[in-house]
């Protein structure tokens, strides 16, 4: 997902899995056209920029390119990350929906089990240039395993850690961390003086999992078993959910504050010199947008336990993202998938992830010369090499409200200076783990 500080509708999704079935979405209007001859499609696109506005003045023009080379004309309405899960919900079960929509990575298998998006088999990725032209990690994040993927990827994002250079030169810290331990051994020297070394947002379900699955990976943990159960309170997941809870508990390089942190304020911080790292996903348009200067910052790759990222227990980040859906009842099913063909050229994908900050799901558009930036080709090289796909289980929306709200609760004690052992963290697992729904 590329707005990670918007999704605490997810858990309505599981409720609504075993009922919408049935249901269906596309357009009904008047002046559609057929599906052999559409005239109009209607697209729901997520808030990639900084507001609507600027997501309507980069895919406006676009959208008429399509309509020049096609005929169909499509009708844009982009929607907050805050609506657009309950959006979505709201038109599978009503079958009033778009034709064309997006939909983090994240939401992939939970909508997927609704059965209202179009399932991508191999006829559909024919009618648009083949399924091997996607990264294999971003179509890893599509739906659930052995099933058709339930959209197609169109943006990839990744972690990494920005860190601010001045800062750490003061403090007499030559580089980046590469390891965990060297992250806290750095972060001492840099917190002093009421400036800290880490940023987080404690209060962020979401982003919380994304960190917390990322470390749970080094630790040999996956959250779900084979079967799709939940092991919440195995030893490698409490061992992740500590180690990243005891950066503010025990390491004390997370300022008390960021427990109540859910709405980017670390970014924030970052960008105004009183914290001197962070772990993001693209960044660099915001902290712009803050007033930083781009060689104020540097990037790296997220740190691991030792030695270098990469598949395993060397997974770095969760592979993040916005993938492309197709109600399933469209009644512009062929003009949907002229759609998505012409997103996913090579041209648009170059011109898009551009814009945005992220990086292109399709191979040949990656090598673009405009990914070849310092900060963007650690987080393609991270897609490449070290990400991993979260759960893809028809539950995963329920393990990102109950684990990710596990965490914050953990922040809070730590935040009180309360002390955050083993013993507890596994309790509030185990009470996440309770929340599940019952196979």
């Amino acid at each position: 997902m590329r707005r990670i500080r918007a999704a605490a509708a997810l858990l309505t999704v599981t409720a609504l899995t075993g009922t919408a079935a049935a249901c269906g979405g596309g357009s009904s209007t008047g002046g559609a056209g057929s599906n052999a001859s559409p005239k109009t499609l209607t697209y729901w696109a997520s808030n990639q920029g900084p507001n609507i506005a600027a997501d309507k003045k980069i895919l406006t023009p676009e959208l008429k390119k399509f309509e020049e080379q096609t005929g169909i004309e499509v009708k844009l309405e982009v929607i907050p990350w805050s609506d657009l899960l309950n959006r979505i919900l709201a038109a599978t079960t009503s079958g009033q929906g778009p034709d064309v929509l997006n939909i983090g990575n994240t939401w992939s298998s939970s909508l997927q089990a609704t059965g209202a998006l179009l399932p991508w088999d191999a006829k559909n990725f024919a009618a648009i240039g083949g399924r091997d032209r996607f990264v294999p990690a971003a179509l890893g994040s599509t739906g659930a395993t052995g099933k058709d993927p339930a959209a197609v990827p169109l943006y990839s994002l990744s972690y990494a850690l920005y860190y601010n250079k001045a800062m750490f030169k003061d403090a007499g810290i030559d580089g980046p961390p590469a390891t965990w331990d060297e992250l806290v051994a750095d972060g001492k020297k840099l917190s002093k003086g009421g400036k800290w070394a880490l940023g987080a947002e404690g209060s962020n379900l979401v982003n919380n999992i994304h960190q917390a699955f990322a470390l749970g990976k080094q630790h040999g943990a996956d959250f779900f078993d084979a079967d799709g159960k939940p092991t919440f309170t195995s030893d490698g997941a409490v061992a992740a959910v500590q180690q990243y809870v005891d950066f503010m508990a025990k390491d004390k390089i997370i300022a008390p504050g960021n427990a109540e942190y859910a709405q980017n304020q670390s970014l924030r911080d970052f960008a105004q010199g009183k914290t001197a790292m962070v772990l993001w996903q693209a960044a660099a348009t915001t902290f712009e947008a803050q007033g930083m200067k781009p060689d104020e910052w540097g990037v790296a790759p997220v740190p691991v336990a030792s030695g270098l990222p990469g598949a395993g227990k060397k997974v770095n980040s969760m592979v993040a993202g916005i993938n492309l859906a197709v109600f399933k009842n469209t009644d512009n099913i062929d003009g949907a998938r002229k759609f998505v063909k012409f997103m996913t050229s090579d041209a648009e994908q170059a011109h898009l992830n551009k814009a945005y900050g992220s990086i292109p799901p399709v191979k040949s558009a990656q090598k673009n010369a405009a990914f070849d930036r310092a900060d963007t080709a650690v987080l393609r090289d991270t897609l490449l090499k070290s990400a991993a796909p979260l759960p893809q289980v028809p539950d995963e929306s329920q393990f990102e409200t109950s684990v990710g709200t596990a965490i914050k609760k953990l922040f809070a004690d730590a935040a009180a200076g309360r002390t955050v052992t083993r013993d507890a963290v596994k309790a509030e697992l185990a009470k996440a783990q309770q929340q599940m729904p019952k196979s």
